[in-house]
């Protein structure tokens, strides 16, 4: 079986940008001057084609030039340096220790040392102000840089600006000053019109070759993961993406920018036919948000949202319903002040379907602060509706995890769970206590993962649904469990929200 990794793809990993990436150009130059150069000169004899086949491929073959030729001069090459510390263990190079004073060799690798990493990726210019010229390209490519350079197709060189960058999104904007009118701006399509089997070209600098053409096909829409960011919706496509392409645009049969090249999972480091792209529309507001504020501002509901399973959905009662499922609401978030609950499962924001927890999240990020935005969710089987006025979400207090509820995740108990819980007693019923957040109601209460909740506020429960009802906070602000744990049953003492 082979192992899939997940590669970003702006720069080789650190210790080949650090020590490796110029032997690695070299020993790319070496063949190339030899092995491929034999190779270049050996020539076949024609063969016939009838002409109103090779009247078709000569029609494609210019039309990929045409696009190649438009685009190209509007993909740069993005140099860029990063300031990294790191502090050796001092037990590095041991057998020197038996030399000198030990004491003083422990403080001199225990020091922090900081080093220069070089790294390469690529960018699309897409606006121009004035002599102000502005390059799209990946939050990994160039959002830590301390020194950027880029580099135009004619091979010229301008030191450039980070203007914002968005770890969550992996986006970053970079600017560079000319007074050079016949700079080109890439032209920005629409890639909600993208589908399954369009024809595209992707286009960067792949290990340090700039102005680098590959062609394929959109493979799929809508993929999500990359162990980046987490705004996951993706283009994939089987063009040639490579280590260097990462910012570099993926273009369309009309020369327009689709996607912005981000990453690729391969079992080897290497294409395999497995690019993923950002769609240009997920982009298009950055831009924007980057030149007028510098940051991208999201909007903030304040629910932790999970992808649940079918076995999941039949205890919640919500099968064959697509959705987002709140597993926590943070207290005191726009969310908890307008009433959405712990349990709720979101089927559609503003009257549109939701289908996914990555289509939720990147919607609910682009709604403005102030918006009032209407949920339809499922609650206790019954369809339910809830105002929300969004807020701005801030980075603090979306990551502190000890401001949710419940604070745990609750489960179904499965024949599959009692088994390896060695629950032999057909008669406890409930869900089960799994991922407890520190310093939360849960933590409070002293709960265990692995413990059977029998009882909400002494009320019997046996599935989520009835689980979540029970906890509904319009009706009470004080929550007692009833706990199956040890081959007993225990009641915990009573949290009261404030």
């Amino acid at each position: 079986m082979k192992k899939w990794t997940k590669y970003l793809i702006g720069a080789v990993s650190a210790a080949v940008l650090s020590f490796g990436l110029v032997s690695l150009y070299y020993r790319g130059v070496a063949v190339k001057g030899s092995a491929a150069t034999a190779f270049a000169e050996t020539k076949t004899a024609a063969v016939s084609i009838p002409q109103d086949s090779l009247k078709v491929v000569e029609s494609l073959q210019n039309a990929f030039r045409s696009i190649s030729s438009e685009v190209l001069p509007a993909v740069v090459e993005v140099d860029v340096t990063e300031k990294k510390t790191v502090t050796p263990s001092p037990f590095e190079n041991m057998p020197f220790f038996f030399f000198g004073n030990p004491n003083d060799r422990n403080r001199q690798e225990s020091t922090p040392r900081e080093y220069e990493q070089k790294g390469l990726g690529s960018g699309v210019i897409v606006r121009r102000s004035g002599k102000t010229i502005y390059v799209l390209t990946n939050n990994h490519v160039a959002g830590k840089a301390t020194d950027i350079s880029v580099k135009l197709n004619d091979g010229r060189q301008f030191s450039g600006k980070l203007v914002g960058a968005d770890e969550r999104m992996d986006v970053a904007l970079v600017s560079f000053e000319s007074s050079d009118n016949t700079i080109p701006v890439a032209v920005l399509g629409d890639s909600d019109k993208v589908q399954a089997g369009d024809i595209c070209l992707a286009m960067g600098a792949p290990l340090g070759y700039s102005q680098s053409v590959t062609q394929g096909i959109i493979s799929a829409t809508g993929r999500s993961g990359s162990g980046i960011g987490n705004v996951s919706d993706f283009i994939q496509t089987d063009a040639a993406i490579n280590q260097g392409n990462s910012g570099g645009p993926l273009v369309n049969i009309y020369g327009e920018v689709i996607g912005l090249n981000t990453w690729i999972a391969s079992s080897s480091g290497g294409s395999q036919g497995l690019g993923f792209s950002i769609p240009i529309n997920n982009l298009k507001h950055a831009i924007d948000a980057f030149i007028n504020e510098g940051k991208i501002s999201y909007g903030w509901l304040g629910v932790s949202l999970i992808e649940i399973s079918d076995e999941y959905k039949e205890s919640l009662g919500v099968s064959n319903k697509t959705g987002a499922f709140a597993a926590q609401v943070f207290i005191d978030s726009p969310a908890y002040k307008a009433g959405l609950q712990s349990g709720d499962y979101i089927t559609s924001l503003d009257g549109h379907e939701i289908k996914s927890v990555d289509q939720l999240v990147r919607e609910v990020g682009n709604l403005r602060a102030g918006k009032n935005a209407e949920f339809g969710l499922i609650r206790g089987g019954k369809s339910v509706s809830v105002k929300v006025k969004i807020e701005e979400r801030k980075a603090d207090v979306a990551a502190n995890d000890g401001k949710t509820w419940p604070g745990f995740l609750a489960v179904p108990l499965t024949d599959k769970l009692r088994e390896q819980l060695k629950i032999d007693d057909k008669n406890v019923k409930g869900v089960v206590v799994s991922n407890i957040y520190d310093k939360t109601p849960a933590a409070s209460l002293r709960l265990q993962e692995g413990d059977i909740i029998t009882a909400v506020n002494g009320k019997r429960i046996t599935n989520l649904q009835e689980f979540y009802s029970a906890m509904d906070l319009t009706k009470t602000k004080s929550i007692s469990f009833d706990v199956y744990t040890n081959g007993g049953t225990i009641t915990t003492s009573t949290y009261k929200i404030k």
